[in-house]
């Protein structure tokens, strides 16, 4: 009887079968196993809904009672030419661009800033980081309620203004409402942010500010050259997932400004698929508003990854 030898050579096609299954599941097949219900979720919430929405904006498609089969005829690009050709929506696209503008920046700044406070040793740090998360953890209605209170025309920061309030008032002033609602979503979500940054700042090692203090370095040049390159990874996702949410803007203009006043100053892409979709009957223009949001937003995030990585 013949036996192989421990170190004979495997044949070719076994060997192929084995790359085969290392490029299909690669080297922890378990992995495939915990990861396959967060893929399920992420396809059915995620991938079919989009899916969806580039079919229907590319058909001439309406609502109907359940089980009603009706033609829904392709129509090429003319959902996408009447999106464009609309001033309404070119003017929430702006909109929502202005609102980035304000708050990526004053998110990245103000969240970097107060949690490298936090992470050092003073006194009622656990009150502050639980007084910055309460906004992100609290109801939009009731947040919106206090800056209503706050920024209405006989509200206190009127009245604290006095001859220099604006006029008209904040939220009904088209210069003034989409810079005041961007400070307001700054202000709740910063508390998530702060954590982000918080959980960065301790894999910073401490050798490296005592080595900029050994060498004379300011406060201000160990935040610049030590904190701000070693929480490099948290900024570029604090400013991905600030853009995302910026993109879909719908809560905060609705509540604020009654919809996205004054006459759309403060409309978002989101209320104007609501508007379309919803309101007035037109699903195909929400989704062909929705897909070319994607396409903005995919741009500007990967745009953002790509100068944030830059290496010096």
């Amino acid at each position: 009887m013949t036996t192989l030898a421990p170190n004979a050579p495997t044949s070719p096609r076994s060997g192929s079968s084995k790359r085969r299954r290392l490029a299909i599941f690669g080297r922890q097949p378990l992995g495939i196993v915990f990861a396959a219900p967060y893929a399920v979720f992420l396809a059915v919430v995620f991938a079919y809904p989009l899916g969806l929405a580039v079919w229907i904006s590319f058909h001439d498609y309406f609502f109907t009672a359940p089980g009603t089969q009706v033609d829904r005829p392709f129509v090429g690009l003319d959902n996408y030419r009447t999106v464009l050709s609309d001033p309404a929506v070119r003017e929430s696209f702006l909109n929502v661009l202005e609102f980035l503008v304000i708050n990526v920046p004053l998110t990245v700044v103000l969240s970097l800033v107060l949690a490298t406070l936090l992470n050092q040793a003073i006194r009622g740090r656990t009150f502050l980081r639980a007084a910055y998360f309460v906004p992100y953890v609290s109801a939009s209605v009731a947040l919106v309620a206090v800056w209503l209170f706050l920024f209405s025309n006989n509200g206190m920061v009127n009245n604290l203004l006095g001859p220099l309030a604006p006029d008209p008032s904040w939220l009904v002033n088209s210069k003034l409402a989409m810079p005041v609602v961007a400070l307001f979503v700054t202000w709740k979500q910063m508390g998530f942010f702060i954590l982000l940054y918080l959980a960065a700042l301790q894999g910073v090692p401490k050798e490296l500010y005592e080595s900029a203090s050994v060498d004379g370095a300011s406060r201000f040049r160990s935040f610049m050259n030590v904190t701000v390159p070693g929480v490099r990874s948290a900024t570029t996702l604090v400013v991905i997932l600030a853009t995302i949410t910026g993109a879909n803007l719908f809560t905060e203009p609705y509540l604020l400004t009654n919809g996205g006043g004054p006459d759309g100053a403060s409309s978002s892409p989101v209320f104007l698929m609501y508007q379309r979709g919803i309101e007035q009957g037109n699903p195909d223009v929400a989704a062909a508003i929705g897909v070319l949001l994607v396409i903005g937003v995919l741009a500007i995030t990967l745009f953002s990854r790509r100068l944030l990585e830059r290496k010096d």
